[in-house]
């Protein structure tokens, strides 16, 4: 199994050639942004990472979103799933903890 990732629209695909991963991440822009939001001091972001984060950790799908809180009495939260559709999820999840905690 591939360590590397692409997305195919909202699908994440193996990339063994890094090459071609090296390229698609410089040239992916915004396509890789999941969501974000702004509450009150605090930044969400959700993001694809292209690289499997589960570090061989027992996750039986690598971990390739991520969602993570700058600033505010939340800052440094950090959560990682697997999917397009998780991270959507997760994303409100944060947003939902974030306003609870301002």
């Amino acid at each position: 199994m591939s360590e590397t990732y692409i997305l195919d629209g909202r699908t994440p695909v193996e990339c063994a050639d890094e090459t071609k991963w090296g390229n698609w991440l410089k040239t992916s822009g915004e396509t890789r942004r999941v969501a974000e939001d702004r509450i009150d001091g605090s930044y969400i972001s959700t993001v694809f990472l292209g690289l499997d984060h589960s570090f061989s950790s027992g996750h039986r799908l690598p971990l390739l979103f991520e969602t993570l809180v700058f600033g505010g009495p939340l800052d440094g939260e950090l959560e990682r799933c697997s999917t397009w559709a998780e991270a959507e999820v997760m994303h409100a999840k944060m947003v939902a903890r974030v306003t609870a905690s301002v």
